[in-house]
């Protein structure tokens, strides 16, 4: 297997992969706080291929194989989305479908506003989330 291919975006390089036919629907998959892309496990991202989905999974910058930054430079998740828009940018997608797990799940909630691009849908999942308790979550059954 060759070196995985990198786009520029926002500045910095980021190292890519993709599963599936480019005339899919594009699927962005976002990794949380340090984990590479391949944290997305090849056989999930084949899977999601063989649904038609275009899947797209990077590593963020200061993760795997992307740009990391200068000891001290800061930076936010504002900018980490626009690493995102700007991935997109370079692959030509006009929409797409967004999941990210943990920090991810709040870098795809900022995509939106950083994208010139549109996102079809944005999903976020975690270990652990706080859901408001309103009439219709409350347990009315009695149980925990």
């Amino acid at each position: 297997m060759g070196p995985m291919p990198r786009a520029e975006s926002n500045g910095i390089e980021l190292e890519y992969e993709t599963f599936g036919e480019r005339g899919g629907a594009p699927l962005l998959l976002i990794g949380g706080l340090g984990t590479q892309m391949i944290s997305w496990d090849k056989e999930f991202c084949e899977l999601l291929a063989g649904r038609g989905f275009w899947v797209i999974r990077f590593d963020n910058r200061d993760a795997g194989l992307s740009t990391w930054m200068d000891r001290g430079g800061e930076y936010t998740l504002d900018d980490m989305a626009g690493d995102s828009a700007g991935l997109l940018d370079a692959l030509g997608v006009r929409a797409a479908h967004v999941v990210g797990a943990s920090m991810g799940g709040f870098i795809a909630r900022l995509l939106p506003t950083r994208a010139r691009n549109g996102s079809s849908s944005a999903c976020g999942r975690s270990r652990s989330c706080w859901v408001p308790q309103t009439r219709s979550t409350r347990n009315t059954s009695g149980g925990a």
